[in-house]
């Protein structure tokens, strides 16, 4: 058969799967609008992140290539968001403009079928889901090279919102300006987490350029577009969207860079997906071994904590709030047994809410 014979059978084959994936996509998308159906009488929330890992999980361990797992997972998210979309068309605040870390996050979560609400801090994503003007909002809680991410934590203090999923996102820092020449670079500016992230980086490569710390890595690229002089620290998808060139890329100080964000919003409890984590807020009594005594039960009831972080309790001088992730899910048996125990214990104790592992970043 020649070539270009061969091509064309190949090609009807394509265009026929493509009917064939076109019609299922629909079919798929009929019978979410059945469930939202449901969801509505039942009055259910339409956001369920423990049944969207559940069919992660289980498209990736279906596929047996030769599209890579990543590639299945892209998918999926995209097809997840379009249904979740036709749910109900999710608005998402986090902190802006378009290009900062938080806005990929709300992409990553929810795809390019939710609507992004950017803010100027994250006390005003906090607020936007408080009044309702939104669905959700995305915030960052820590990066593996920094540290806890202050302002989200002690919003969490004095907020009723919950936690309704974890985001896992992989950070990887680029130097821009408008010549992407190093030669011409003067003043370098990016969120105070991101200058963090590249200390060493530009201690041996600028060292006498001064730093400033500006609100979001979005707001300095937009700087870094207005002022040929000054370079900014973003991600690349920052430097697309406000038409800078790339000086360096790559140039946080650990590669295994990621940053961990919460989905905060008004939703009860979801239910738990097999591989979940619960995040804490607890205030112990100033006095020797308090923290000791509020962390035993923990360990008695076999619950593993996973991190522990402090923080100063506002207007109460040396005194401080404690939030824990530990593994488990609320309604678990021996999470409700130490949780009961601790809150016997404490001054007061606070879930923030239980929500699925985030999957690792592709």
């Amino acid at each position: 058969m020649p070539r270009d014979n061969s091509i064309d059978a190949l090609r009807e084959q394509i265009d026929r799967l493509d009917e064939e994936i076109v019609s299922l996509l629909n079919r798929r998308a009929k019978v979410v609008m059945r469930v939202a159906e449901s969801k509505r009488k039942t009055n259910q929330a339409f956001f369920r992140p423990a049944r969207e890992k559940r069919v992660y999980q289980r498209i990736e361990a279906l596929n047996k290539g030769p599209l890579r797992r990543e590639n299945m997972r892209s998918i999926y998210r995209e097809i997840i968001a379009a249904c979740l979309a036709l749910e109900q068309p999710m608005r998402v605040a986090c902190l802006g403009p378009a290009g900062t870390f938080s806005y990929r996050a709300v992409r990553e979560q929810f795809g390019d079928g939710a609507e992004p609400v950017t803010v100027s801090s994250i006390g005003e994503v906090f607020d936007e889901v408080e009044h309702r003007r939104v669905h959700y909002g995305v915030v960052p809680v820590e990066n593996s090279t920094e540290g806890v991410v202050a302002a989200t934590l002690d919003r969490f203090v004095s907020s009723n919102l919950r936690v309704k999923a974890e985001i896992l996102l992989r950070i990887d820092q680029c130097l821009m300006s408008k010549s992407g020449r190093a030669d011409r670079i003067k003043r370098i500016v990016s969120h105070p987490q991101s200058l963090g992230q590249c200390r060493q980086w530009l201690a041996q490569n600028f060292p006498r350029i001064p730093q400033e710390e500006v609100g979001s890595n979005a707001q300095a690229a937009d700087i870094a577009k207005r002022d040929a002089k000054t370079a900014a620290i973003a991600g690349r998808i920052a430097a697309e969207h406000y038409g800078l060139k790339v000086v360096a890329e790559n140039i946080q100080d650990q590669s295994e860079n990621l940053t961990r964000f919460f989905v905060i919003g008004h939703d009860n409890e979801g239910r738990p997906s097999g591989d979940d984590k619960t995040t804490l807020l607890i205030s112990v009594s100033h006095e020797a071994g308090a923290l000791y005594h509020v962390l035993k039960p923990f360990s008695d009831h076999g619950v593993n904590l996973c991190s522990i972080d402090s923080r100063p309790l506002k207007g109460r001088p040396w005194e401080y709030v404690f939030f824990l992730d530990l593994v488990g899910h609320s309604t678990d048996k021996k999470v409700i047994g130490a949780l009961d125990a601790v809150r016997k214990r404490s001054l007061f104790l606070k879930v923030l809410g239980s929500y699925p592992a985030a999957l690792r970043p592709l």
